[in-house]
């Protein structure tokens, strides 16, 4: 039986660090499962078909990456997809407290259903999507290293136009 982890987020956009992490994942697991939340009260640069159709991009050479939007909770679409575990990014120590509040809920809800917490690789560790996006409103040229090619092209075709 394969090992699948689901690896949540809002991907608003994927950026390296997000890649570095289900690459990393994949050393581990059997299957990663990108889950791309529909972001419930944020706004979002891009709309959730957006996103996922990026991710899928990303991702298209490999079999071992499924790419999935999802809405509820994550325990539940995470037994829908056969994963015994969620994988979690912690850039920093401010990211602890929310990802173990996050780890406990889940855990309550399923608990066979394990957290697995992974650092970014140094060079990835201050790049959020966060910060993509307010670097790019204000000079999208300056986040194509911090993006796979193809979230850079949508980055530019969205503010090329301003």
């Amino acid at each position: 039986m394969s090992k699948v982890a689901i690896y949540p987020g809002t991907f608003d956009p994927i950026t390296n660090g997000h890649v570095d992490l289900v690459d990393r994942a994949l050393n581990i697991f059997d299957k990663i499962v990108v889950a791309v939340s529909t972001a419930y009260g944020k706004k979002t640069l891009f709309d959730l078909d957006t996103r996922e159709l990026m991710i899928k991009e990303v991702f298209k050479d490999s079999d071992r990456v499924k790419v999935v939007s999802f809405e509820g909770l994550l325990v539940d679409t995470a037994v829908k997809h056969g994963a015994c575990a969620i994988v979690r990014g912690l850039r920093a120590v401010s990211d602890f407290d929310y990802e173990f509040q996050m780890s406990s809920m889940n855990n309550k809800l399923n608990s066979d259903i394990q957290t697995i917490f992974l650092t970014p690789s140094e060079k990835f560790s201050c790049i959020s999507s966060t910060l993509v996006r307010a670097v790019a409103i204000h000079n999208y040229q300056r986040v194509g290293e911090f993006v796979p090619e193809c979230v850079f092209n949508r980055i530019e075709l969205k503010y090329s136009k301003d």
